[in-house]
């Protein structure tokens, strides 16, 4: 039933047109008045009517400057000025507003219905546009997403320009103008769970995350498993810095009511250009690294880091803490690093140990060989082929070069990763094979969603997003949109059924979300597709 609030001076013209005329028997509802623009408007605000009446002069407040603060609050709300005055100027005025109807004085209940009634059927219309619009918006939610990750990795890579970067930004609606940025990256996990993504409470952490984030003017970056990226934004060093202390404050808070959950953050330095993001990304990659290194959780940034480095004393076997060599630390960075990440995971490893510790010959010795024992018994256990792994050959190498060592222990962790990655891959290949013939056997299921098919596979709907996007080089939901376009087309040329049945048997039980899904996917309205265009190019009518 929509609702109806009128806004008159007159008493005796409100009288009227409140009492003579049958509101709920003609299926609306009158849900209130004012005598002027001034009282009227906070009860718009609070009342959310379909359609406001108003005279167009009113003391305090009149029809015209009203009608201007509706549809700058309400854009969608429909507005009918009555009015005394037939004159041009008055009519251009209200149209320019966005005005529905100008119609005056004096009409009748009967007449003014018939404008109502008129109106009502536009704003029908529109909601269920608006209501298609928001339900294809939230399908969608997953290509933004993945959208969002690309904008993220083109910011911190340096690999577009300023105005690519805006122009991308632009398009998913994201301001990403500051006069100083600074990153943080951020992961937490569950101690109930053996991996993060199967935790509901780290989404639920990350969801209240998502909120703090977005009041503090800064932007969040979904990375899959390796957590979520913060871009802080402001207008001073001193204002960034601020920001950053209160956030990371209220992410503690709200930490505080999940005692299994274990967090790490690693900040990076502000920089005053998005040309510079990747510069700050590179720091935060490096104190974001050392959590590799520690079972505390912390946030740290690169200056801590730098501060924290090792004495230069004289080497002493027993000045080395043997939790920095811990061959865990190296099976834990196998297990879950990246390929990116093994620069900064060498350069904390490096840095805990310290520069005395690896000018000795000795110990760079008994690191090489450890590194090796660990990454080769790693390969093994994944059933990887331990040959393929560079082993050091002391002879030739100059144990004094200790960039050179260095570069050794890179290029081993390299290897394993890359037996490591291409063997799980190999394996989501088989996963995506299932998920594809599933799609193809329950296509015309409305209820088919990422949820359900993860749980068929017995994946988290996070991580089997992000396998999928990266096995296909689309989004679950763009894969199944277009597969059932691609069956839609097919029955739309093939086959004499309704375009009404046809939305049915590829999923969707709503035709006019079918239809509107078609033309914006398509370009046309499926009666359109199945007439074909003529040998111009030009679309034929739409029968629809």
């Amino acid at each position: 039933m929509l609702k109806i609030f009128l806004a008159e001076d007159e008493f005796v013209v409100r009288e009227g047109i409140k009492n003579n005329v049958d509101w709920a028997g003609h299926g609306y509802e009158f849900v209130g008045e004012a005598s002027d623009g001034e009282l009227a408007f906070p009860m718009i605000q609070r009342l959310k009517p379909d359609i406001v009446i108003t005279d167009i002069k009113m003391p305090f407040m009149d029809g015209l400057e009203l009608s201007r603060l509706i549809k700058k609050e309400f854009p969608w709300m429909e507005i009918i000025i009555l009015s005394g005055y037939a004159e041009f100027e008055y009519a251009k005025e209200a149209i320019s507003i966005g005005v529905a109807h100008y119609l005056t004085k004096p009409i009748s209940g009967a007449d003014l219905l018939k404008e109502i009634d008129d109106l009502a059927v536009r704003i029908e219309e529109k909601k269920q546009e608006r209501n298609l619009r928001e339900k294809y918006m939230h399908e969608m939610e997953e290509v933004s997403e993945e959208e969002r990750r690309k904008l993220f990795a083109h910011m911190v890579t340096g690999d577009m320009s300023v105005t690519e970067l805006l122009e991308q930004a632009d398009a998913l609606e994201m301001d990403i103008t500051a006069d100083r940025y600074n990153i943080m990256l951020l992961q937490m996990v569950s101690s109930h769970h053996t991996k993060a993504e199967y935790s509901g409470s780290v989404i639920e952490v990350y969801e209240k995350l998502t909120e703090l984030v977005e009041k503090e003017n800064a932007l969040i970056f979904d990375r899959n498993l390796e957590g979520k990226a913060i871009i802080l934004r402001a207008e001073s060093d001193d204002e960034l810095k601020k920001r950053q202390e209160e956030l990371i404050e209220q992410i503690k808070e709200v930490l505080l009511r999940y005692a299994h959950i274990t967090y790490y953050g690693g900040i990076g330095v502000p920089v005053g250009r998005l040309t510079e993001l990747p510069m700050s990304y590179k720091k935060a990659s490096f104190a974001y690294a050392h959590r590799y290194f520690t079972d505390v959780s912390e946030f740290r940034s690169c200056e801590e880091q730098e501060e924290e480095r090792k004495s230069e004393d004289d080497f002493s076997i027993s000045s080395v803490d043997p939790k920095e060599v811990d061959r865990s630390r190296l099976t834990e960075f196998l297990r879950k690093g990246q390929r990116g990440e093994i620069e900064y995971f060498i350069g904390g490893f490096a840095e805990n140990i310290g520069e005395n510790a690896l000018r000795s010959n000795m110990f760079r010795q008994y690191l090489i060989m450890d590194a090796y024992f660990a990454v080769c018994t790693f390969v093994e256990e994944i059933g990887g082929d331990r040959q393929k792994i560079e082993a050091y050959d002391f002879a030739t190498n100059d144990m004094k070069d200790m960039d050179a060592v260095l570069d050794y222990l890179k290029r081993i962790i390299y290897e394993a990763l890359e037996i490591r990655d291409n063997s799980v891959n190999n394996r989501y290949v088989t996963v995506i094979d299932e998920v594809k013939r599933y799609i193809d056997e329950n296509f015309a299921d409305e209820e088919l969603s990422l949820n359900k098919l993860a749980s068929h596979v017995n994946f988290s709907p996070n991580h089997l997003s992000m396998i999928f996007s990266a096995q296909t080089g689309v989004t679950f939901i763009k894969y199944l949109t277009d597969y059932r376009m691609n069956k839609a087309k097919e029955m739309l040329r093939c086959t004499s059924l309704r375009s009404v049945d046809i939305s049915m048997e590829v999923g969707y039980k709503d035709p006019h979300y079918f239809s509107y899904l078609f033309k914006k996917t398509q370009g046309m309205t499926p009666t359109r597709y199945r007439n074909g265009r003529d040998e111009e190019g030009n679309a034929e009518v739409d029968e629809e």
